[in-house]
C-alpha cells in the first residue's frame, strides 16, 4: 500500500521557521536545524548539524570533540515533537510536548563536530495527549544512536 493510499500526503522539507512553530526550544537547546519530511501520523525524517562551535564540544571531550548521547536523545525527541505537534494540527497552539519516559537507549557511534546528523522517528502508538515514538539518529548512514520514548501533550504552563 502506498502512502496516498493510507491517506498521509508527505510534507516538508520544513524550513526553520516552520520548526521554531512546532517547538518552544530556543538556541542554544534547540537541536533540529531543518525537517526534510513528515508523514503526518507515521513518521519524520530531521536534520541536526552538528557543528565544532557549539558549547558542548569545549568539556566533551577536550581533545576528543563528541556530542553527549543524551543531547542526540534530546535532538530525537525534538523531531518527535514536531512529528506529533504537525499531525495532531497543533503548529502554534503553544502546546508542549514533554518526555516521560525513555527505553532502550543504545549508542553506537560517537557523534563528532562537522557532520549531519539525521533524526528518524516514527510514532509507535498516537494518543490525543500521551504517544509513543521509536527513533534512531544516523551519520552517512550509519546508526550511532536509537531509543524508544514516550512523551505527552500538555498545555503550556500559565504565567
Amino acid at each position: 500500500m502506498t502512502e496516498a493510499d493510507e491517506g498521509s500526503a508527505a510534507i516538508g522539507p520544513l524550513n526553520a521557521t516552520r520548526v521554531l512553530a512546532a517547538l518552544p526550544h530556543r538556541y542554544p537547546m534547540l537541536l533540529v536545524d531543518r525537517v526534510e519530511e513528515i508523514i503526518p501520523d507515521r513518521s519524520i525524517a530531521a536534520i541536526k548539524a552538528v557543528t565544532f562551535n557549539e558549547g558542548f564540544f569545549q568539556g566533551h571531550f577536550p581533545g576528543r570533540p563528541i556530542m553527549p548521547g543524551v543531547l542526540i536523545v534530546e535532538a530525537l525527541a525534538q523531531a518527535a515533537g514536531v512529528l506529533a505537534v504537525e499531525s495532531l494540527g497543533l503548529s502554534g497552539s503553544g502546546k508542549l510536548v514533554y518526555f516521560m519516559a525513555i527505553e532502550e537507549a543504545k549508542f553506537r557511534k560517537p557523534v563528532e563536530p562537522g557532520v549531519l546528523l539525521r533524526l528518524e522517528v516514527e510514532f509507535v502508538q498516537k494518543r490525543a495527549r500521551v504517544c509513543k515514538f521509536a527513533g534512531r539518529a544516523l551519520v552517512d548512514g550509519q546508526v550511532a544512536a536509537e531509543a524508544n520514548f514516550t512523551a505527552m501533550i500538555a498545555d503550556p504552563p500559565s504565567a
